[in-house]
């Protein structure tokens, strides 16, 4: 059974930092993208970041370059969300997910088999 267990989450001021960790199960990790989604009150879920844990490839969100970091650590099947810069605008429950490697890491949700329970993120100006 496929689990993902996150955490790191909590609040902080604009401009802070959070760091979001994703512990997946060995059966996934080895070869699946892995993403970090959020979804604000009244707003759609939206993608900020996937990696091929397989390979190392990210992608991001084009509107997140440069302030939120994705990264892996295989010895602890764990990926990464690193959060600078943070923006009252960040405020969301953030969710991670996976799906198999199938060749390319799908931006939308919908084709994420996979998800952890969620980890609130709240920046106050």
């Amino acid at each position: 059974q496929v689990q993902l267990v996150e955490s790191g989450g909590g609040s902080v001021q604009a401009g802070g930092s959070l760091r979001l960790s994703c512990e997946a199960s060995r059966s996934i990790y080895r070869s699946a993208c892995m993403g970090w989604f959020r979804q604000a009150p009244g707003k759609q879920r939206e993608g900020v970041a996937r990696i091929y844990t397989g390979g190392g490839s990210t992608y991001y969100a084009d509107s997140l370059k440069g302030r939120f970091t994705i990264s892996q650590d295989n010895a602890k099947n764990t990926v990464y969300l690193e959060m600078n810069s943070l923006e009252p605008e960040d405020t969301a429950m953030y969710f991670c997910a996976a799906q198999r490697y199938r060749g390319y890491c799908d931006s939308a949700s919908v084709y994420y088999n996979y998800w952890g329970q969620g980890t609130q993120v709240t920046v106050s100006s």
